[in-house]
């Protein structure tokens, strides 16, 4: 299984919207309110993958992705945004497609 440093993930995201973490799964971060998600680049430690829902104001999306990567670079992390992604409920369990 491969390390994988949520507490500095977890550092960017408070530093630079306020938020908390509500879920880690695998390597997926989820953030309240789930506006974004991050994914942890398994090939670069350095590098994190941003994902924004496909609700996510445009706006806001732009602010949120400068704010992220700001409070990234200082640990000289990188971030990537990758697109957009939705949540399905599907009976008990809930699926994530990436676009």
């Amino acid at each position: 299984m491969k390390f994988r440093n949520l507490e500095a993930v977890r550092y960017i995201i408070k530093e630079a919207t306020g938020l908390d973490l509500t879920y880690a799964y695998e390597d997926l971060v989820f953030p309240e309110h789930m506006a974004f998600l991050i994914q942890f680049n398994d090939k670069n430690d350095k590098n994190l993958f941003c994902y924004f829902h496909e609700d996510c104001n445009p706006n806001d999306k732009q602010v949120i992705y400068q704010q992220l990567s700001k409070v990234a670079l200082k640990d000289s992390i990188t971030l990537e945004n990758k697109g957009s992604f939705i949540l399905e409920q599907k009976n008990e369990e809930v699926e994530i497609r990436f676009n």
